[in-house]
């Protein structure tokens, strides 16, 4: 894990499919905010993935990788949340991730909503079924977003600021209005932020998140 700043706000950023704990500072994402951070407004923990070990773990059934998932949620929710709102004096947190980071953004989100102040989501997917080969359990079922959201009444998912980044040509933009559908169909407010350019990359990623950093 690499962290950046000393106060503020805590922001837990993960990486894409199957990158690693350097990627968003890499790919200029931490550059992007860099004045929040040398300002004292946000505390930024960029995280290592777990990809490689369960959801794009092919050389394990998908059950495995489901297990494996876990491990990783027991971890953020059981040692890193509590150490980042401990360090930073905060009671809850931000998420935040782009592409396949976005998946694990809301995913923890909407689970463990009161947890988190914020959902920023970037040319995000947030399905896992791609991943799972067909198969299904509760395991499955709980860790992805389109399925568990429509029947989860967590109170504090109407106290969210959840930010949904897309743009007209991202191959992510139907998932972005499958979720934001999901959560008006629930009266949960949010921002699905629809750019007319940029694709599925870093730069549109990079423009989106110190804007919405600064709506925070």
């Amino acid at each position: 894990m690499m962290t950046y700043g000393d106060r503020g706000l805590p922001v837990v950023a993960f990486p894409t499919s199957l990158g690693k704990y350097y990627q968003n500072k890499d790919f200029g994402l931490i550059e992007s905010v860099r004045w929040f951070v040398e300002n004292g407004f946000v505390k930024i923990y960029c995280i290592d993935g777990f990809d490689e070990h369960c959801w794009y773990n092919r050389n394990v059934e998908p059950a495995v990788r489901a297990y494996n998932h876990v491990c990783y949620d027991n971890m953020l929710h059981h040692e890193l949340i509590p150490a980042a709102k401990n360090e930073t004096g905060f009671s809850k947190v931000a998420v935040a991730g782009c592409s396949f980071g976005g998946y694990h953004a809301a995913n923890y989100a909407f689970k463990h909503a009161e947890n988190v102040s914020h959902m920023i989501a970037m040319g995000a997917a947030f399905s896992i079924r791609d991943q799972v080969d067909g198969y299904f359990d509760d395991t499955i079922y709980f860790n992805n977003p389109p399925d568990f959201l429509p029947g989860t009444n967590h109170p504090e998912l109407w106290n969210m600021k959840i930010f949904l980044g897309t743009t007209e040509t991202d191959s992510c933009k139907d998932a972005n209005l499958e979720m934001s559908n999901i959560l008006q169909s629930k009266g949960i407010s949010h921002w699905l932020d629809i750019r007319p350019y940029g694709g599925h990359d870093w730069p549109i990623w990079c423009e989106m998140f110190p804007h919405y950093l600064s709506l925070r």
